[in-house]
Parts: C-alpha cells; sequence; structure tokens
C-alpha cells in the first residue's frame, strides 16, 4: 500500500573513529522486517571542512558490514542535504547518515486502514525529553 513513516537519523562518532560495529544491530532490524534501509551516507568532518564518503570508499570489511543491510541505495541525499546534517557535528567527527522506512509501522498502517480507521495524532518525543521525565520519576519517593 504504498511507503510507511519514514526517518532520518545521524549516528555520530566524535574524533572520526567510525567503525562498522552498529552494522549487526542494523543487520537484526532490517533482517526481522523492523525497518528498510532506504539510503546510507558517510560523512567525516574535519577543521570545518565535510567529506562524503560512498559505501564504495568504505575499507572492506566496513563495507562487508554495511553492503548485505541495503538492497539499492536511493542517492536521495543531496549535498544540500549532507551540509545541513554535517552542522550538527562536531568538527573532527564522522556519522553515518540513514534514512530509513519504519516497516513495522507499515503493516499497522496497513491494518487500521483495513479497519476504516485513521492516524488522529502522531509526534515523536526526544530522547532527551525521555531521559528527563525518567530522572525525575527516580527522583521522586513512591
Amino acid at each position: 500500500m504504498g511507503v510507511g513513516p519514514v526517518d532520518v537519523v545521524i549516528i555520530g562518532f566524535p574524533g572520526n573513529k567510525f567503525t562498522g560495529r552498529i552494522a549487526p544491530a542494523l543487520m537484526e532490524l532490517v533482517d526481522t522486517g523492523t525497518i528498510r534501509v532506504i539510503d546510507l551516507l558517510f560523512i567525516k568532518k574535519k577543521d570545518g571542512a565535510v567529506a562524503t564518503i560512498e559505501m564504495n570508499d568504505l575499507d572492506d570489511e566496513d563495507f562487508a558490514a554495511f553492503e548485505p543491510m541495503v538492497d539499492e541505495l536511493t542517492g536521495l541525499f543531496n549535498e544540500d542535504d549532507v551540509r545541513q546534517l554535517a552542522e550538527q557535528l562536531e568538527d573532527n567527527s564522522s556519522a553515518a547518515i540513514m534514512l530509513f522506512e519504519n516497516t513495522w509501522a507499515t503493516r499497522f498502517r496497513d491494518a487500521v486502514v483495513k479497519a476504516k480507521g485513521e492516524l488522529v495524532f502522531n509526534d515523536r518525543i526526544p530522547r532527551v525529553v525521555i531521559d528527563e521525565l525518567l530522572r525525575e520519576t527516580a527522583a521522586t519517593p513512591a
């Protein structure tokens, strides 16, 4: 019935210490059908300059870790996107930027539509807000 909700995430690595160690967890999400990777891009920011690293430019080990999870990269990120996303990074850092479909939500959306339901409200609560709420709850005596 179409594409489900799509998110973009930036996973930063201070000191340009990116490795493929996140790949197994990401691959599990792909294998279980939780997400579908639509685009994946790697960037480095050093002395204010931003360099894009394509999948084919990764070292053999990192390429082997990420390549199976992406059927076909769409190339949806353009130079302006990269520049804007890189503004969020500290200097001397690298990042993996990923665009992914929440396929779990697609299945749920299809069920809602078939049941003649409709989405009334949807919002994502930022992680920092959740962390603060959890701290406040833990600090409040029962």
